[in-house]
């Protein structure tokens, strides 16, 4: 019996000191797991943020890959409008072409097309001119509808007849025209053809493309 009354203190002692080294234990797993949180949620913090820099870094790379390329295709547009000759506007009226095309004389008309790099297609026509009527419809306008270079203007100039204006009585005096239905090529201002004879269709097709 004094044995055990003699331990129990002892043992009471050890009860604690265990206790003790429990709770200090607990606490310091306790601080341990509270601090791993934390530096996992800041090391989480850290990369949601370097990841929503990353994608403001892409798109911001993205915009900017866009503007240059809407920059590109601009100044692209605007060296092909310079590259195009800009088109010359007529008043006369289209009798044949479309990108080619024969008009009806008028002075102003024939001034815009020679102060341009285009070949100037003239020919002298008469109403009462069984020759003038028939070459026109069946080769001179057909011819004009089929060509498509984009480099010619062609005028169907008043000779002789009771359309005629002293405009075209002058141009016929400027390049001796003496005969209806008479063609004269221009380029530069300079004649470089003139022919009284009839021509078919293939004829007038031939002399234009060798004109170019």
């Amino acid at each position: 019996m004094d044995n055990k009354k003699e331990n129990a203190p002892a043992t009471r002692t050890m009860v604690i000191v265990i206790a003790v080294i429990v709770i200090v234990f607990s606490g310091v797993v306790y601080s341990l797991n509270g601090g791993w949180n934390d530096a996992m949620t800041e090391e989480g913090m850290s990369i949601q943020e370097g990841v929503g820099m990353m994608e403001e870094r892409s798109m911001e790379d993205e915009g900017d890959a866009m503007m240059e390329k809407e920059a590109g295709a601009m100044t692209d547009d605007s060296m092909i409008q310079e590259a195009m000759p800009e088109k010359v506007l007529y008043e006369g009226a289209v009798l044949a072409g479309t990108s080619d095309q024969l008009l009806d004389f008028k002075k102003a008309d024939y001034d815009k097309a020679l102060a341009s790099d285009n070949l100037v297609v003239l020919y002298f026509y008469a109403d009462w001119c069984p020759v003038c009527r028939a070459e026109t419809e069946n080769s001179l306008y057909p011819a004009f509808n089929e060509i498509d270079s984009g480099k010619i203007v062609g005028f169907r100039v008043n000779y002789n007849d009771k359309d005629t204006d002293s405009d075209e009585k002058e141009l016929a005096r400027e390049f001796g025209v003496a005969y209806q239905h008479t063609k004269v090529f221009v380029r530069n201002g300079q004649r470089i053809l003139k022919s009284p004879e009839e021509w078919n269709k293939d004829r007038y097709l031939s002399e234009m493309r060798n004109a170019l």
